[in-house]
């Protein structure tokens, strides 16, 4: 038997990855796996019974993300492409998202390499939780792995337990 060094379950010899968790079991990649967060990350920031008001759905092409990180005081702002992934990278992988979190303490909060995908459509966004180990929460709620969810403008967004408001901002048109 071999026991995994990320969740202590017995697997089979012979087995490269965790039966349980997915964990590498052998190489360089076997501790760099995103590590489970004690609870599931399944808490929420809005007090229960409050209101939330909801903020605009439409993104138009001439619009920008801003997502501010919680405790950061200067946000990170986002062009999204038609899909802009976000997670942390992690020098013994060779995926890379799109927007990497690992300055804001991503591993260290439960963020995924590939956490979570925003996706732009014709004048909206969805948000994507890729099949995190943490999960992704949209105003609280847990998104369900490949589910599209709309986002909208003021929306909590928490990946593992790194929390992060987006905001919809017009920007300056380019002139040639």
């Amino acid at each position: 038997m071999r026991t995994c060094p990320y969740c202590a379950s017995n697997n089979r010899e012979g087995i490269f990855f965790c039966e349980e968790c997915g964990q590498v079991l052998f190489g360089e990649n076997a501790v760099t796996k995103t590590h489970q967060l004690p609870g599931g990350g399944r808490t929420t920031s809005f007090p229960e019974g409050s209101k939330n008001n909801w903020g605009t759905a439409r993104f138009t092409r001439e619009a920008a993300i801003m997502l501010h990180i919680k405790d950061n005081p200067t946000p990170i702002q986002i062009n999204p492409e038609s899909e802009t992934t976000i997670g942390r990278s992690d020098v013994g992988s060779p995926t890379r998202p799109t927007v990497d979190m690992t300055p804001y303490g991503a591993y260290e909060n439960g963020v995924s390499r590939l956490h979570a995908v925003i996706r732009r459509g014709e004048d909206t966004l969805t948000l994507v939780d890729l099949g995190s180990v943490n999960g992704t929460h949209l105003n609280g709620q847990r998104l369900n792995p490949n589910q599209p969810r709309v986002l909208r403008d003021g929306d909590e967004i928490r990946f593992g337990k790194l929390t992060c408001h987006i905001f919809f901002k017009m920007v300056e048109p380019h002139t040639p």
